[in-house]
């Protein structure tokens, strides 16, 4: 049997693939496409745990909350299809989440970029990290493609940091870990499945992860509601928590 890092790396890549193949088929385009990739990789990966961990719960983003897992410590907590227009879009700014939290910590994830390098894809694990490049003289800030964080933009504004848009939470995460961005700041909605596996990769990378108020990221909550998240370099960390915080009292 696969150990849990093994398992949560193999079962990303696979699910990654599937989605891969799902697009490559040319028979389901447009909002369709998303729904089948959804659909698919998720048939996937809930069964997979199933089989491989049935003594764990699991809150995965495309199946209906079973509240039992509230009562188990370790729950594995998937996005099939982070950043479903992007897959759509046949960009490389999408990913596939399987994180594993323990009594509410992210102890364990696995982050797939099926589009990410060229095509070739990528897993990163929080098993295995690898080499982070050193932080530019100019800050960049990684925000959403569409709707950047109020906060976001007026913290990039004081730290004098570029904006970097993007697509999906994971590609974001993964971003400052590949040396493409240096802090991550969201607010405005999201949920356990959106940052279980990027954080659990972040932290064993050494970034900062937290809410934006600072307090720590729980997870396995009966809400899975976590609308805010900031993934930094430490070094930077005190600043951009400050910055927030001057934000929101000048209201």
């Amino acid at each position: 049997m696969l150990n849990d890092a093994d398992l949560a790396a193999q079962l990303a890549h696979v699910a990654g693939q599937l989605l891969i193949t799902v697009r490559d088929s040319g028979l389901v385009t447009g909002k369709d496409l998303g729904k089948a990739g959804d659909a698919t990789a998720n048939q996937f990966l809930v069964h997979a745990l199933r089989q491989q961990r049935a003594e764990d719960g699991l809150l995965s983003e495309e199946e209906k909350d079973n509240f039992e897992r509230l009562d188990q410590s370790r729950v594995w907590i998937v996005d099939p299809v982070d950043g479903t227009r992007e897959y759509g879009e046949a960009r490389a700014d999408w990913a596939v989440h399987v994180g594993l939290a323990v009594n509410g910590a992210p102890v364990l994830g696995a982050v797939a970029l099926p589009g990410a390098d060229g095509g070739q894809g990528v897993v990163y694990r929080s098993d295995a990290p690898v080499a982070v490049p050193p932080a530019p003289s100019v800050l960049r800030m990684v925000v959403s493609r569409t709707r950047p964080a109020a906060e976001a933009v007026f913290v990039a504004k004081e730290l004098s940091a570029e904006l970097v848009p993007m697509g999906s939470a994971g590609a974001k995460a993964m971003a400052v870990i590949r040396g493409e961005a240096d802090i991550y700041l969201h607010s405005g909605g999201q949920f356990e499945w959106d940052s279980c596996a990027p954080v659990a990769v972040a932290l064993a990378h050494g970034f900062h992860c937290s809410r934006i108020d600072g307090s720590p990221l729980v997870y396995n909550q009966r809400d899975t509601y976590l609308p805010d998240l900031l993934i930094c370099r430490p070094e930077h960390a005190p600043r951009v928590l400050a910055e927030v915080a001057r934000f929101q009292a000048e209201g």
